[in-house]
């Protein structure tokens, strides 16, 4: 079985391309397990810091890489906090801190204006200067809601509901969460690609 390293240190993450990827010849590694640290993000779009992760494992380990970026994007705050999600607050990085600044951010926005999605962009990466990566993308609609509701998931799922559901992300049953989500779509187009290569 070929192996493909893990451009990220996020053991959900590892679970959830692993399950979803199970059926094809891959066995997927986290770049940790190969001595591979995180690599400064200063790409302008999702998937220039997706490629500068997914090059940055493949020189280390001379294996494919996957890697994929992610965020929240807030059409009435310009995609705010976009790119910067995870560090929207500052540094150290934290979640209630996050979602704090994203809700004074919200406060006089009306409501038929909150919409918002979540955006995951992965790419994969055959060697370091692979020419033609891999490139799949995927969205989640929906919109900010006025306080947290739900325990479930990290980041801003608390603020973020999916309207088709009545839900939030972090109110959702795993398995109902992870059909519908970003990364979830975007590994599906991922695996679609995948297996269109080897046919």
């Amino acid at each position: 079985m070929n192996r493909l390293v893990l451009a990220s240190g996020n053991a959900g993450k590892l679970a959830e391309f692993k399950a979803m990827l199970a059926h094809l010849p891959y066995d997927i590694v986290p770049q940790k397990e190969l001595g591979v640290q995180d690599v400064p993000e200063t790409g302008l779009t999702f998937v220039e810091n997706a490629l500068i992760k997914a090059r940055h494992a493949s020189a280390v380990t001379g294996l494919p890489a996957l890697a994929d970026d992610s965020g929240l994007i807030v059409d009435a705050l310009g995609g705010a906090p976009g790119l910067y999600s995870a560090r929207y607050a500052g540094q150290p990085t934290s979640d209630a801190a996050n979602n704090a600044k994203l809700l004074e951010a919200m406060r006089e926005i009306p409501d038929d204006q909150r919409r918002a999605r979540f955006y995951a962009v992965i790419v994969l990466l055959r060697h370091p200067e692979d020419p033609q990566p891999l490139i799949a993308e995927g969205a989640w609609e929906g919109r900010i809601i006025r306080e947290l509701r739900g325990n479930g998931g990290f980041g801003y799922n608390p603020l973020f509901l999916d309207p088709n559901h009545g839900l939030t992300a972090a109110e959702m049953e795993t398995a109902l969460k992870n059909r519908l989500s970003h990364r979830a779509r975007a590994l599906a187009a991922l695996n679609q690609q995948l297996l269109s290569l080897m046919q």
